[in-house]
């Protein structure tokens, strides 16, 4: 093996990147459907002690990569301060605990990378953030690409949601001020009324991104079964293990709460580590 082939220079790996890429979206419609040669995964059953130890595995993985998975992760604090600067300039405060919220719809996109270090971790590879980027060799990546382009879709309509329980409530007018605002929500019985509604249909949109995504990514990068057989398996594993799964939902909700303060840093260390986690859910429950 020659040196050019032992190092790349970044445009070189750039341009491979974006090659396996067309590659695999090229085998869409393979990718959706799966290999027919492969059967349906079975679901184990789990309890509270297996979320403590996939909890544990994760920070395993996060301490063996530590300074790696941190420069993955720091564009995610990044783009919520970001955002949260938008709506502070708009005046669409309303939506700023919606938005915030919404990083559980989106976060398995964003820890797709992180299940794919991981995947390579537990097969004795020596890895480093680039590696992340290996999903893009997946034979499953087409269908990533759409079941992340539907769960960004689900996020789109819970700020839609968002929005309206907002103009029937406290609205339609912007608030004048945070302070108005917050004065608004907590003292009024419209405000109370917006938090009870928003927090139940939030709950909703949370369980069914639940149901569709727990363990579907990570078999996507796992196995060549198609986008229905991952999704399908998926919500068989939320059915199947309803306490620990909404437990396991508690601890992402939460966690993902921590990691917004302050200004949103605490996501450097919370991201992966729910993200190592969740490989590690869908060792234990899918077989």
């Amino acid at each position: 093996m020659t040196s050019r082939e032992h190092i790349r220079n970044p445009v070189e790996w750039t341009a491979d990147q974006l090659w396996l890429a067309s590659q695999t979206v090229g085998s869409l419609g393979h990718s959706i459907r799966g290999s027919r040669d492969i059967p349906l995964p079975a679901v184990r059953r789990i309890n509270a002690a297996d979320l403590k130890d996939v909890l544990t595995k994760g920070l395993e993985d996060f301490g063996a990569y530590r300074s790696d998975v941190i420069f993955i992760c720091l564009i995610y604090p990044l783009v919520g301060l970001a955002l949260a600067w938008l709506i502070f300039g708009y005046q669409l405060l309303p939506l700023l605990f919606p938005l915030a919220s919404g990083f559980a719809l989106v976060g398995p996109i964003a820890a797709v990378g992180l299940y794919e270090m991981s995947r390579r971790r537990e097969q004795g590879h020596r890895i480093s953030w680039i590696d992340a980027f290996g999903v893009v060799r997946s034979p499953g990546f087409g269908a990533i690409l759409v079941l992340g382009l539907v769960l960004v879709a689900i996020f789109l309509l819970w700020l839609l949601a968002a929005s309206v329980i907002y103009g029937l409530t406290l609205g339609p007018e912007p608030p004048v001020s945070i302070a108005s605002f917050v004065r608004d929500l907590f003292t009024t019985s419209a405000g109370w009324t917006m938090i009870v509604v928003g927090v139940g249909v939030g709950f909703l949109f949370a369980l069914l991104v639940l149901a569709i995504s727990v363990v579907s990514f990570p078999l996507l990068l796992d196995r060549d079964v198609g986008l229905y057989s991952a999704v399908s398996t998926s919500v068989r594993a939320v059915a199947t293990n309803p306490g620990p799964m909404a437990l396991w939902g508690l601890f992402v909700a939460g966690g993902l709460a921590i990691g917004m303060l302050p200004a949103f840093l605490g996501l450097i260390v919370v991201l992966p580590v729910l993200g190592h986690a969740t490989w590690h859910l869908y060792r234990k429950v899918v077989r």
